[in-house]
């Protein structure tokens, strides 16, 4: 039996897809889903096989919800998205649905994943994932989805001191505590407003404004402490940054 799970806001929406999955006799609905908080839990506790999903949600769109997920299921889209967005996920999404759904429009995405679940020839977890980079935000960041145990947290950038390399994560050192992310340097280095922050070393990028002071450290080498009394490593290239932004 392959496992679903529906994750939408508008019920009419999700009660249109149930109605086109009674001809599936293979395919078991596991759960249904109001928002991204409610799916990501659904997704964690049955694993299913194949989402469908909405993008435009409140409190946690998709893009957000599939970022908390380690194991990543088959997604088919269900989506208002305009034609230019669709034309991206047609890349690397296994199909996607453009509301209002018509069955014959379901009935052709159904065949796409039912093939692939025979064939086997595609990994569709790093499908996902491929996905995902290609489409990231073509605005700054506003805010970071983390997972804290089973807890969900949504942390503004605006109050980051500092994000910290630490291996395959960064550490983002916040009002509130520090948090894990399963994120690259790289990733924040382009994602984040640079007039606002800044990297500073390879392991470290700061808020500007969160730094109090430069002191040297070492050769060709300075150490900045920020508003939070952190005392962060600042490299020769990340000091000549500094030196350009700060006008120092």
């Amino acid at each position: 039996m392959i496992k679903a799970v529906l994750i939408d806001d508008e019920p009419l929406a999700r009660s249109i897809v149930l109605e086109y999955l009674d001809n599936y006799k293979e395919i078991e609905v596991a759960a249904e889903c109001n928002d991204g908080f409610e799916g990501a839990k659904a997704i964690m506790q049955y694993q299913p096989d194949l989402i469908f999903l909405d993008i435009q949600m409140p409190k946690l769109n998709g893009f957000e919800m599939l970022e908390l997920l380690d194991h990543q299921p088959t997604v088919i889209f269900t989506t208002a998205f305009d034609e230019y967005a669709i034309k991206a996920f047609e890349k690397h999404a296994i199909d996607y649905l453009l509301k209002p759904i018509s069955q014959a429009r379901f009935d052709q995405a159904m065949a796409k994943f039912l093939d692939q679940q025979r064939l086997k020839s595609q990994t569709q977890q790093e499908q996902t994932k491929k996905m995902l980079a290609d489409l990231s935000p073509q605005q700054n960041l506003e805010r970071i989805v983390v997972k804290t145990g089973s807890k969900i947290k949504v942390v503004p950038v605006n109050s980051i001191f500092c994000i910290e390399a630490d291996d395959d994560y960064v550490r983002l050192h916040t009002k509130e505590g520090v948090f894990l992310k399963n994120r690259t340097m790289a990733f924040f280095e382009k994602e984040l407003d640079p007039n606002i922050f800044i990297r500073i070393h390879r392991s470290y990028i700061v808020r500007i404004d969160s730094i109090t002071r430069l002191e040297p450290f070492e050769k060709d080498s300075h150490i900045a402490i920020l508003t939070n009394q952190m005392r962060v490593n600042v490299s020769k290239s990340g000091y000549a940054r500094l030196k350009q932004v700060l006008d120092i």
